[in-house]
């Protein structure tokens, strides 16, 4: 004999809570793991403390390589004048070097803003496990794009962790300077400096690269030159250095190129009725001939030419008016009547439209 027994209200409720204690136990054994890891990191700080004479060696060291010194500094234009600065790979360096400390940036948390656009909540961090300091900075990044043309949302993960690394570095840098003692990042950037002094190449070859770089900034040779006030094959090692800090900083994002360099922005093209409105000014501003000049047989052919094109682009009637002023111009009377026609049936048309 069997009994039918209803479902009981309490086992959902059960099943729910020995889910939740799967998680939480799940998330318990990671923090547990990660207060490990971060105690045996202050515990080994603490027993092998930093040698700052010989962090500090190791540090100029470092930046007397040419490869690392080519990169330590970024340079932008602020209020009239040029301000210098450790870059981002210069402080990971300084921070590598000085020892005992411990950086890098975190995803918090995702979220979705008011307009609908999906951001993460960003953390950067730099902790001295020695002195027990710790700098952190938290920040939003919207999962958005910006184009000439407007903006698109970011779906693809390798795209929107581009942009929160991208995003991190420069507050990474900011926490990682200001762990640092002063001193130390000054005698680093001098060392930098001393080493792209000593080994700036001017030759034609590095040169040509200097200029392919620029080059996916919008910057040419001739933008180059006249910055430095003269030809590029007579730069100075001094103005290499300069150039090296300029193109850092267009690498980081740090400024634009048009802060540097004096790069004309592209005039908009004129419309059809700008230009014969101007081509109508010059015409009536032009002074009068005291004779008349003579014109050759095809003379009338170019201007019937002329003038049939640019009533054909005509876009409106306005533009078309204008140009009924030439007509009266046209010396051949025959001509003149096959244009008048071909104006009073574009005009047709546009009235139409």
């Amino acid at each position: 004999m069997t009994t039918n027994l209803i479902d009981s209200p309490f086992a959902a409720r059960a099943a729910g809570t020995a889910v939740a204690t799967a998680d939480s136990a799940g998330s318990k054994q990671n923090q547990s793991r990660e207060l490990a890891e971060m105690q045996t990191k202050y515990l080994m700080a603490e027993r092998f403390p930093r040698d700052e004479v010989g962090a500090m060696d190791r540090i100029l060291n470092a930046f007397s390589r040419r490869t690392l010194a080519e990169k330590a500094q970024y340079q932008f234009a602020r209020g009239g004048s040029d301000i210098a600065g450790p870059s981002i790979r210069a402080a990971e360096a300084i921070a590598q070097q000085w020892g005992n400390m411990d950086s890098g940036w975190r995803e918090l948390q995702r979220g979705v803003d008011a307009t609908g656009v999906p951001f993460s909540e960003v953390e950067a961090f730099c902790v001295d496990l020695q002195s027990r300091n710790s700098k952190r900075l938290q920040f939003i990044v919207r999962h958005w794009r910006d184009t000439k043309s407007g903006g698109y949302k970011l779906k693809d993960e390798r795209d929107i962790y581009e942009l929160c690394a991208n995003q991190a570095q420069r507050r990474l840098r900011a926490c990682i300077l200001a762990s640092v003692p002063g001193d130390v990042t000054e005698a680093a950037m001098q060392q930098a400096e001393v080493t792209l002094k000593a080994s700036a190449d001017t030759s034609p070859e590095a040169m040509a690269k200097m200029v392919e770089a620029f080059g996916a900034f919008g910057v040419t040779k001739e933008h180059i030159e006249k910055r430095i006030q003269r030809r590029l094959d007579s730069i100075q090692p001094g103005q290499v250095v300069s150039l090296k800090r300029i193109y850092a900083s267009l690498r980081d994002d740090m400024s634009t190129p048009a802060e540097w360099f004096d790069i004309e922005a592209e005039q908009p093209k004129a419309s059809g009725l700008d230009a014969v409105k101007a081509a109508a000014a010059a015409k009536a501003s032009a002074p009068a001939k005291t004779t008349p000049a003579k014109t050759s047989a095809t003379q009338p052919a170019v201007d019937a030419q002329r003038l049939a094109d640019q009533i054909a682009k005509c876009a409106d009637v306005d533009a078309l008016d204008l140009i009924a002023d030439e007509l009266r111009d046209v010396a051949d009377e025959a001509t003149r009547t096959k244009l008048t026609e071909v104006y009073k049936a574009r005009r047709a048309e546009l009235t139409k439209e």
